[in-house]
């Protein structure tokens, strides 16, 4: 098997090449031109398609999660329609969207609410199934880890100034460059009881933070630009707490869904 590592590749031309089954980490395509190319069976994560165009393609069977915006197929933008149709499966998904102070409140309480019941179906399972992968996914205590990680990142680090706010078993996503004195042990086997009680330290965070939100403190902006991860300069805090609530929202469907899945599999 022929490997590529550390190469610089830009300008070279393949064609009739098979890559089949190969694997691409960390490999920048930006720019590239692709004409008469076969994606079936393809798994992409972590990906980047910012300003791409794909004419002439067949998207057949394709499953998308991700973030969309301005995502235009045969002339029609579908980003805002697939946000309508979300809303209105999830009615309080829109409120993860909030516009002022109270509003920040009402969503968190919502999140806390939700996830009370996802983590009390979660013990239902043995406790071996939620170290489980669904279709490579993080499982449902990595899950907890990397929310655990969000929170200590944009609301302990970025909003209440703490340089190093980490546990040891907080996540990182998996396509994170990496930084020193920052964990990340995604082989960690921790029981569900040791994640959630982290998990009870940065709710009560987060929460404390809600509580006494004004909304001159939303529209304020914060800055660290100390090592380590967020390194920001000027960002608002509102885009600190909306990543946090983003980050809840989402990962809670892709809990529930997993959990779904492992029901079916037993």
């Amino acid at each position: 098997m022929t490997e590529f590592h550390e190469q610089d590749l830009s300008g070279a031309d393949f064609e009739r090449v098979s890559l089949r089954a190969a694997t691409f980490s960390r490999v920048s395509l930006n720019d590239a031109r692709m004409q008469a190319i076969d994606f079936t069976g393809a798994h992409i994560r972590g990906a980047l398609f910012n300003r791409s165009r794909l004419r002439g393609v067949e998207l057949v069977d394709v499953e998308i999660s991700g973030e969309l915006g301005n995502v235009v197929v045969n002339g029609v933008d579908i980003a805002p329609l697939v946000d309508a149709e979300l809303n209105r499966r999830m009615p309080e998904r829109a409120k993860m969207r909030p516009g002022d102070a109270d509003g920040f409140r009402e969503a968190w309480a919502i999140l806390e609410r939700r996830w009370a019941d996802t983590v009390a179906r979660a013990r239902t399972f043995p406790e071996e199934a939620l170290h489980r992968s669904v279709e490579e996914e993080w499982s449902f205590i990595q899950t907890l880890r990397h929310l655990n990680f969000a929170s200590a990142a944009w609301v302990g680090r970025m909003v209440l100034g703490d340089a190093s706010p980490w546990h040891p078993l907080d996540l990182p996503w998996d396509e994170a460059p990496g930084w020193d004195g920052i964990p990340w042990d995604r082989a960690a086997r921790p029981s569900l009881d040791e994640v959630l009680a982290v998990r009870g330290e940065r709710q009560a965070m987060v929460r404390g933070v809600m509580e006494s939100l004004t909304d001159d403190q939303l529209a304020s902006e914060v800055s660290r630009p100390e090592p380590g991860w967020p390194q920001e300069e000027n960002f608002p805090v509102r885009n600190c707490l909306s990543i946090v609530l983003n980050e809840e929202w989402e990962h809670r469907l892709y809990a529930e869904r997993d959990l779904t899945a492992l029901e079916k599999d037993n």
